[in-house]
């Protein structure tokens, strides 16, 4: 006799931003809900906790006041702060003041715990089966096979894209990898405000380098396409800071890297399920500029949940539901990235635009050309016409083809 296993309502794969709010939306329509983590809880996670002002207000209404001790040092920060080879700095608010600054280890936890969820720690995801009225999961725990059944199935496990490749299996090959690496220093001496992100347009440091305050110590981060060095890459940066910004740090302790799936938000190839499989937040393709995720994260995670309420309660298509819902965030998302937006809307939470305007005509020409300067760099991608293409479509039709979409 075939063992089915533990049944529930729905399975979360994931314990991060998506995942806690996906399981809220679900538990608070009463579905039993079982979230699944490979790691034990509460696991680390790295990210530099900064969160915008949409997603701290989802946290605050949905989760209600957070706690002091998810919260790093600075707790908060007032915005971001962007920086140029010419050494021109544009310095941007936050909407609405200040957001908090997260650690990741315990929010999500906190969040995790606060959705009501039934949490398995330590317990991996292995493959799924879609059987039409239901998903059939097997898992690992503890070197032993722990199986699911549950009527949805919802992939919030962000680069890992365990769900993802089990729907579509070579999903992941076509994605551009990039590796994200930050490193901790005892400060010395750092200019640099504390009450900001910092953030470099420069070609030379890679595709995505930052920097900001930390419990005392200072983050050095850089983002680059798969194969190349983090030692050499975050040296390299170091030693600018240095030189350009008389940044004096102490050694390197304590680095993290991830490898990231950054760039279907840039290009409209999101990845949403299939069947009675839905799969959001990076999972799905969600970064914001800057790569702060955690906002789109918590938003598309809740979208995915109510859909799934949705399918639950009418019978409708979950698929058809959900994408149908997570049209608006797929546009706020994408915005972000669209150059007929930043130059003609405001699809940012710190003003671009308006920082702009405090500029000398000369200035904000120089600082134009060293952007496109900056964005040659993705050019071995071949995203350009797509952006292009996707902004037009944006343009003349008020949304981004769904045609796109997995």
């Amino acid at each position: 006799m075939r063992d089915e296993g533990r049944k529930v309502d729905a399975l979360i794969v994931g314990t991060g931003p998506a995942a806690a709010a996906c399981a809220k939306r679900l538990t608070d329509a009463g579905y039993e809900t079982v979230a699944l983590e490979r790691k034990e809880l509460p696991r680390r996670k790295p990210c530099s906790g900064i969160l915008s002002p949409r997603g701290h207000r989802f946290l605050i209404e949905n989760f209600g006041p957070l706690p002091k001790e998810i919260l790093h040092s600075p707790s908060s920060a007032c915005g971001v702060k962007f920086h140029f080879p010419s050494m021109r700095t544009v310095s941007m608010e936050f909407d609405g003041g200040p957001t908090p600054h997260l650690n990741r280890k315990f929010a999500d936890h906190w969040a995790m715990k606060q959705s009501g969820a039934e949490i398995h720690d330590r317990t991996e995801f292995i493959g799924l089966e879609d059987k039409g009225t239901h998903v059939e999961v097997s898992t690992r725990k503890e070197e032993r096979i722990v199986r699911y059944r549950a009527r949805f199935v919802i992939g919030a496990d962000g680069p890992g894209l365990a769900v993802a490749r089990a729907v579509y299996p070579d999903y992941a090959a076509r994605l551009p990898w990039f590796v994200v690496g930050q490193k901790f220093h005892r400060i010395i001496d750092c200019p640099l405000d504390d009450k900001y992100f910092h953030f470099w347009f420069h070609p030379e440091l890679g595709h995505y380098t930052w920097s900001h305050a930390r419990d005392g110590r200072q983050i050095v981060g850089v983002g680059f396409l798969k194969g190349g060095n983090f030692d050499n890459r975050h040296k390299r940066v170091v030693e600018y800071l240095e030189r350009k910004h008389h940044v004096r740090l102490g050694p390197a302790e304590e680095p993290e890297a991830v490898t990231a799936n950054f760039g279907p938000s840039l290009i409209n190839r999101y990845i949403f399920g299939r069947g009675n499989v839905l799969i959001t937040g990076q999972a799905a393709g969600f970064f914001n500029m800057i790569a702060e995720g955690m906002s789109c994260a918590l938003h598309s995670g809740a979208i995915a949940g109510e859909a799934a309420v949705e399918a639950f309660r009418s019978s409708k298509d979950a698929q058809r539901t959900y994408r149908g819902m997570i049209a608006s965030e797929v546009r706020r998302c994408s915005d972000q990235w669209n150059p007929l937006q930043i130059a003609f809307g405001r699809p940012h939470e710190a003003d671009f635009r308006g920082a702009m305007k405090k500029l000398t005509p000369g200035e904000r020409l120089g600082i134009l050309r060293e952007m496109f300067s900056f964005i040659r760099l993705y050019s071995p991608l071949n995203w350009g016409r797509q952006i292009l293409w996707q902004s037009l479509r944006r343009l003349l039709t008020g949304r981004y083809p769904a045609t796109r979409w997995l």
